[in-house]
């Protein structure tokens, strides 16, 4: 071997050690080993940053913010309302679960799918008193697996495509993925929801409760039933069902700004009404949206917000403005063009109305309003910002309007009229301009240590494959299997990739094995697609280890597993995937 060849062997094994051994970020080893690589001057200073500017590189980080846009949108809420039967057994939960999982994270960023999904299954398992690390793994795996199906559904599909245009003048187009995949995702979530769910060793004494997670303190908030309302004409009893899905308790009734008696159980409810309710703020909104109710002031916050309106949680000090006060008195809509949507005080219920009410110390406030104002909002309060947790006001009025720029996106980009990364820009665009996505948090929705990683890791294997590293390691391949048939290559192939993957980060494992996947078709003189299509399979099953893909490690603390849980289910469906994935690849990419 020749000195370059031997320093980048040198330098992989070091990254490699350094991911497992996991003390330090992932980001931060590759970035280091690609400086190295410079100061050496095995990587050409040229090529230094290319990979921050290499199309796999600009795709996932649209795909990202595309995700958001749809989640902000309310898009996804829709497919999710469903799911939360709780009469329904184990095996189908997961089989419907995985299902709407797979056929997200086909269209979403997989990570993104799990996000979404995984309170939606620990709030089924709080209602059906089930063990919630019964049903998280398998979600995990369902959305790992779907993510295979297309171009844009898992960052080793969009490394693989751009590596082909590299090595043949043409990447994979946006449903080139979809034979192989559907055919893996079938088999493995009928696989996981028959059979892989009962493999998982459940610890009782170390599984979080679900109600951990569901048991932060409610607010009393109140929603406004508009024009064409759905809700118009029933009794408010009648939306106990629909309020029971998003543990949301309708408390009360105001018409024409009095709250009437009690619960107003039988009341039946007319256009202008307000409902009052009682819940967590997520769960306030997703309520709001799927009755299709407003905010007080809701229109006015969107006339004048530039960048989008947001939810921000406050508590209240000895010292603030409005202690003793309301917002009313205050007159915190008029003068700040923010409103008070909740109030939480240690869990006792109020018959004031909200804006009504004399606010005391300890008391926690949702406040709604522009999100670049409502910092300057909570200062002239003088009160104190809670921890942030992710809470979105949906907008769901476009969510027509985001679905169609996404779809229209992915038909441009699927019959070639557009570039993808040139179509998801667009979408982009769009959506910042018609604030789907507020342009204060645009960058807040890219996963950089993932950019740093993937920019720092391309011109590494890039320097490898010029230096012949590649060829050795194909080389290798081809001769431990030159006896057998194709099938075996593949099979080889496939193992060594998934190994890589569930010891290192999915998207590092497809910049390595790409180079070597062409290396070995043109080797043996056939087509590099069945090749290049396995390694893009086998970099995305990463199912063995909690570090080998962003989805096993997002469970980890909330199913209460170890590290040694994953590989009882997670071993057979590699197999699986396997089996079913090299003769479905032979017979849809010919050699």
């Amino acid at each position: 071997m020749t000195f370059e060849q031997m320093f980048l062997f040198g330098l992989f094994i070091a990254v490699f050690a350094m991911l497992i051994w996991g003390k330090y970020r992932y980001d931060l080893v590759a970035f280091s080993a690609l400086v190295i690589a410079l100061i050496v001057g095995v990587v050409p200073y040229k090529e230094a940053f290319s990979g921050f500017g290499h199309p796999a590189t600009i795709i996932i980080a649209l795909v990202l913010v595309v995700s958001r846009g749809l989640i902000n949108s309310g898009a996804i809420d829709v497919i999710t309302r469903q799911l939360l039967a709780t009469e329904r057994p184990v095996a189908q939960h997961i089989g419907i679960l995985g299902v709407v999982g797979g056929v997200m994270s086909a269209f979403i960023n997989n990570v993104a799918a799990l996000a979404i999904l995984m309170p939606v299954d620990m709030q089924a398992a709080g209602k059906a008193k089930r063990i919630v690390g019964i049903t998280l793994m398998p979600l995990a795996f369902a959305t790992i697996l779907g993510g295979m199906i297309t171009l844009i559904g898992t960052p080793p599909n969009i490394i693989i495509a751009a590596y082909r245009e590299t090595a043949t003048g043409t990447p994979f187009s946006m449903f080139d993925f979809a034979p192989v995949g559907i055919a893996c995702t079938i088999a493995g979530i009928s696989f996981i929801a028959l059979v892989g769910w009962r493999l998982i060793p459940i610890d009782k004494s170390k599984s979080v409760d679900p109600s951990r997670f569901s048991s932060l303190d409610n607010y009393i908030a109140e929603l406004v039933v508009g024009e064409d309302n759905p809700a118009l004409g029933q009794m408010v009893r009648d939306l106990d069902a629909q309020a029971d899905e998003f543990d949301v308790v309708i408390i009360g009734l105001v018409r024409n700004g009095r709250r009437l008696p009690g619960r107003a159980r039988t009341n039946e409810i007319r256009k202008g009404d307000i409902l009052v309710v009682e819940a967590p703020p997520g769960a306030i909104d997703k309520f709001r949206s799927a009755l299709k109710l407003s905010f007080i002031g809701e229109d006015r916050h969107a006339k004048i917000a530039s960048e989008g309106m947001a939810l921000m949680e406050v508590v209240v000090p000895d010292d603030s403005r409005i202690i003793g006060r309301t917002a009313m008195n205050v007159r915190l809509l008029y003068r700040q063009s923010t409103t008070l949507l909740g109030v939480s005080r240690k869990g006792k219920r109020f018959v004031e109305r909200v804006r009504h009410l004399p606010i005391e110390s300890g008391d926690v406030l949702l406040l709604l309003g522009a999100s670049e104002h409502l910092p300057s909002v909570a200062n002239w309060l003088g009160v104190l910002p809670l921890r942030e947790r992710g809470l979105n006001v949906t907008q769901h009025k476009q969510a027509g309007l985001a679905v169609g720029l996404f779809g229209a996106a992915i038909l441009l980009a699927s019959f070639g009229v557009l570039q993808l990364a040139v179509a998801l820009a667009a979408v982009v665009v769009l959506y910042v301009i018609l604030k789907i996505v507020p342009i204060s948090t645009l960058y807040e929705q890219i996963e950089w240590p993932v950019i740093v990683l993937l920019g720092s890791m391309i011109p590494l294997g890039s320097a490898l494959e010029s230096a012949g590293g590649t060829d050795l390691i194909a080389n290798a391949i081809v001769s431990l299997t030159a006896p057998y048939p194709i099938a075996v290559v593949l099979t080889v192939l496939m193992v060594v990739t998934m190994t890589l993957s569930d010891l290192l980060n999915n998207t590092a494992t497809a910049v390595i094995a790409a180079p070597i996947a062409v290396n070995i078709a043109n080797t043996l003189n056939v087509s590099p697609d069945p090749f290049l299509m396995a390694v893009a399979v086998a970099a995305s099953c990463a199912f063995l280890t909690p570090i080998g893909h962003k989805n096993n490690t997002l469970i980890m603390g909330p199913g209460g597993y170890r590290f040694g849980d994953y590989w009882r289910m997670g071993l057979p469906l590699e197999i699986i995937v396997i089996v079913v994935s090299v003769p479905t690849i032979l017979l849809v990419w010919p050699l």
